[in-house]
């Protein structure tokens, strides 16, 4: 018994993604205005990593936790504006405490400060301290890294593609950046090292579903001389579609696991991944880094050459040939079989 194969989306589609781009240019760059508009006057919320100062991760032992009451506790210890946040079950708070003058001896005291004023009533599931110094390096080596990993992605595009591709995959790679950036700024999502993480990540991912597309482009334009740039795009984009889809509900599958039952720990990650590489990423990458090598002139100097006409499969024909075919070798067959 021949099982058939699972198509999620069928071999012959042909959706015309480039009459989509004079919709999808402007609403990407209102988009990325708004998110530096957010960026510069919202700002990020920046995590301990950053910033410095104390994290502390409590669990009430009966019942849902008080936040009114642990917030007048931190209150009344005098170590600055504490900042209380609930997630995931009703018992568990993150107590951020801001950096408390006097060095890493000075956290160390204020966290065994709040440790004494809660008492037995919760349990220290975790603590954090990052000093004044180790913050501002983490956080000059994070952007440093990925300020590298954009360049290095640039000249490894300059080598394998055209100009032009490597332009529009860096428009592409930094128009995910900005949006992410965005999303966080809005959402005020914790963003620590953890969220240089997934922004790395995101341009990695970003990048390889990029390139899927652009070597697709690439084959086409030395296939087919004559086709119109908006033709072989939409020809390109709709085979590799299948792909893209597949990829992406994995991801998105695995993604949603984390984000509800992976934790605090990598809660600002697995959200930043989800916007980044699962909304925006696959827009990106099919109404963004696609069409705009229309506009940066790829194809244009082809030469005008004769070229084979792509065929079409016709299942009906293909019986009908493969059944004259046989026809004939059995009439050949025949006459051998009466000499003998």
């Amino acid at each position: 018994m021949r099982i058939p194969l699972l198509r999620i989306v069928p071999d012959d589609t042909k959706f015309d993604f480039m009459r989509f781009r004079r919709i999808s240019f402007p609403i990407s760059a209102v988009l990325s205005i708004a998110a530096i508009v957010l960026f510069f006057f919202n700002g990020l919320n920046l995590g301990v990593d950053f910033v410095g100062g104390t994290l502390i991760e409590v669990q009430s032992k009966s019942g849902p936790a008080d936040i009114t009451k642990m917030r007048a506790t931190m209150g009344s210890l005098n170590l600055g504006e504490a900042q209380l946040q609930q997630f995931g079950a009703a018992t568990d708070v993150l107590i951020r405490l801001p950096q408390q003058p006097g060095g890493e001896l000075a956290q160390q005291e204020a966290a065994q400060k709040v440790r004494a004023a809660l008492g037995n009533e919760v349990e220290i599931r975790r603590i954090e301290v990052v000093g004044p110094r180790v913050s501002t390096e983490l956080l000059a080596y994070g952007i440093f890294g990925l300020l590298v990993a954009i360049i290095g992605i640039f000249i490894y595009l300059w080598f394998r593609f055209e100009w032009q591709f490597a332009l529009g995959a860096m428009v592409a790679n930094v128009h995910d950046l900005v949006l992410t950036i965005g999303f966080l700024s809005l959402m005020q999502i914790d963003f620590d090292l953890n969220g240089i993480a997934a922004l790395m990540t995101i341009l990695g991912y970003s990048l390889n579903d990029t390139v899927v597309i652009y070597d697709r482009i690439r084959e086409m334009l030395r296939r087919y001389k004559k086709m119109p740039m908006d033709d072989l795009l939409n020809i390109s984009v709709n085979s590799t579609l299948s792909r893209s889809v597949i990829t992406h509900v994995t991801v998105t599958l695995a993604l949603l696991a984390l984000f509800f039952f992976g934790g605090h720990a990598i809660h600002s990650f697995t959200a930043t991944m989800l916007f980044g590489v699962v909304l925006v990423g696959t827009y990106t990458s099919i109404f963004i880094a696609a069409p705009i090598l229309i506009y940066f002139g790829v194809g244009l100097g082809r030469q005008d050459a004769d070229e084979p006409t792509p065929a079409k499969f016709e299942p009906e024909a293909a019986a009908k040939a493969g059944t004259g075919k046989s026809s004939a070798k059995t009439a050949a067959v025949k006459p051998a079989a009466a000499k003998r």
